[in-house]
This record gives structure tokens, C-alpha cells and sequence, in this order.
């Protein structure tokens, strides 16, 4: 039949003018809600105090409807993970790819890449608090769960400490430790997310500024020029430091 043919009940209805899609009515998916609300109560109360009855609850289905999209908490919880490091990634994968293209240069490029790197970070963690406190109630067992860290969160950072370890191994910098860098800016960031959640107002303005303060100076006090001068990206120290071999498994 041709499309002329058809009768005004066969031909297909046409969105009216102004009528949004059906994807914009419908609003996100219920995979995406029950993410959402997992993520939030997983963060809040981490996987024991949380139950799948506590999330359908949230996301108003009922339990039969949340094992079609997730049939064990297991999987949702890693799922939330999942979630939470594709936003990291996406936010800060170009800020990494330009600390690896500076750690050749060293001096003031790798530094200033550093620094935008770090206050990358830490302006994402404060976007998505929930980030920081999914990753406390998991490490509050260091034993368990370290799959999660191995999928969800070694990468990224095992990226920067390459970029670091490769420097420091091309003489660009004096970082001898770069996995202790990273995970302390790593866990202090972390450390201030929970300071800002505990805070006034008026504190979290003050937590804000100092911190970034702290970050800046931490940074400089490795990668910028050594007391009494040199070069810059000399400030880790001496060069008289050993560099210990590691592997990226």
C-alpha cells in the first residue's frame, strides 16, 4: 500500500507542534532511577544497611520489577560503582591525557597540568559528593570488595601515577613516589567532601578556599623550583632519592 493510501487511522500519529518526544516525557529510564537511588542509600548506608525492598521503595516499583534490571544486590551495588566512575572518567580523562603529553616537558607544563588536574578532581567530587561517599563505606573494609578498586578505580589513577613515574624516570622531575602523591591529593580530597558535608554555610566557603590553598602549595612544594632556586619541577627534592620499579599489572 502506498503511504497516500492509507487511512487516517492506518498513517502513523505526528508529534504535535510543541510536543516533546516521548523520550523527554518519560524522563530517565527505571535502570537509571534505580541507580540513582541505589547509589544514594549504597553511599548513606553502604551495601548492609541497605536492602533491595529500601531501593524499590525509593524508586516506587515494586522488588519483582528491580531483579529484572539487577537480579542480585551484588550486581546493582557494582553497577553504582560502574555509574560513578564513567562521570570520573568523563570528566577527567582530558585532564590526564594532557598531564601525560606535559610529563615529557616537565617544569611549568607538567605543573600547571597537575594543579588542573587536582582542581579538576576536586570541583567533580564536589559536584557528586555521593562519588565520595560510596568509595568510604567500601573502604571501610579494606579486604573486601577490592575488585571495585581494581575495575573502578586503579585505572584512572594508576594512569597518573605512570605519567608521574615516567617523568621522574626521563629526569623531568625529582618524583620518586609518585603512587604516595597521588593517593594521599587523592584521600584528602576525599577528606574534604566529607568536611564540606559536615559544614556550615559560611564554613564550606572557608573549607573550599583553604583547601584549594593546601592543594596548590602540596603541588608546588614537589614540582615547583627547589628552595634557594632551580629548576622548576625540582622542588620533590635532591635527586639523590631512589626510584623504586613498579609494575602496572
Amino acid at each position: 500500500m502506498r503511504k497516500s493510501d492509507q487511512t487516517p487511522d492506518e498513517r502513523p500519529a505526528r508529534r504535535g507542534p510543541g510536543r516533546p518526544r516521548r523520550a523527554e516525557r518519560e524522563g530517565p529510564s527505571t535502570r537509571e532511577l534505580i541507580l540513582r537511588e541505589a547509589t544514594a542509600l549504597f553511599a548513606a548506608r553502604g551495601p548492609e544497611g541497605t536492602s533491595l525492598r529500601d531501593i524499590a521503595a525509593r524508586v516506587g516499583i515494586d522488588v519483582s520489577s528491580l531483579h529484572h534490571h539487577f537480579p542480585a544486590k551484588d550486581a546493582l551495588y557494582d553497577a553504582c560503582f560502574e555509574r560513578v566512575h564513567e562521570a570520573e572518567r568523563a570528566a577527567l580523562a582530558p585532564l590526564v591525557a594532557e598531564l601525560r603529553r606535559a610529563a615529557a616537558a616537565g617544569g611549568p607544563p607538567l605543573a600547571a597540568a597537575l594543579s588542573a588536574l587536582a582542581e579538576g578532581f576536586v570541583d567533580f567530587l564536589e559536584e557528586h559528593p555521593h562519588t565520595t561517599f560510596l568509595w568510604l563505606r567500601r573502604w571501610l573494609d579494606p579486604t573486601r570488595g577490592t575488585g571495585l578498586d581494581r575495575a573502578y578505580a586503579l585505572p584512572l589513577y594508576g594512569e597518573v601515577e605512570r605519567a608521574l613515574l615516567e617523568a621522574a624516570q626521563a629526569g623531568t622531575v625529582r618524583e620518586t613516589t609518585p603512587h604516595v602523591t597521588v593517593r594521599s591529593l587523592v584521600w584528602a580530597a576525599h577528606g574534604h567532601v566529607t568536611a564540606l558535608a559536615a559544614a556550615s554555610p559560611a564554613e564550606r566557603e572557608r573549607e573550599r578556599y583553604e583547601f584549594r590553598l593546601w592543594v596548590r602549595r602540596f603541588l608546588a612544594a614537589l614540582y615547583g623550583p627547589a628552595p634557594g632556586g632551580g629548576e622548576p619541577g625540582s622542588g620533590a627534592g635532591d635527586g639523590s632519592d631512589v626510584i623504586i620499579p613498579r609494575t602496572w599489572d
